[in-house]
């Protein structure tokens, strides 16, 4: 009998996992920018912020984490040693975690969205 085929969730439950993970974590400004037609790197991005650098790492590793039992082990992250910006590229969906003086200088969404500010989550 063949081995099972593990299935790797599309990008829509993908952001659905990530966010939800977001809001479990308590993460801040929750803002989701649709990439469609922008870039090749990716469906959609998120940008987050915590509220210390603890609280940025934890955020990111609580994704990760939820990544890998959703069915994504090979979702890439940079910035965990200082925790002022985690990136994670989940590969359609790529996330930013930062604290709010390091969102607020890179300004990312204002870059990406284009004048719309994308679509904000409560948090």
């Amino acid at each position: 009998m063949p081995a099972p085929v593990s299935r790797r969730p599309d990008v829509k439950e993908t952001l659905r996992l990530i966010l939800d993970h977001l809001e479990d974590m308590k993460a801040e400004d929750t803002v989701t920018i649709d990439l469609t037609g922008k870039t090749s790197i990716a469906d959609c991005m998120v940008v987050t912020s915590g509220r210390s650098n603890r609280h940025v790492g934890s955020i990111a590793d609580r994704v990760v984490e939820g990544l890998k039992r959703a069915g994504v082990p090979d979702a890439r992250v940079e910035g965990k040693t200082q925790c002022d910006w985690v990136l994670i590229d989940a590969g359609d969906v790529i996330v930013h975690v930062f604290r709010p003086e390091v969102r607020a200088f890179y300004g990312l969404e204002k870059m990406w969205a284009g004048g719309s500010a994308g679509r904000r989550r409560a948090s």
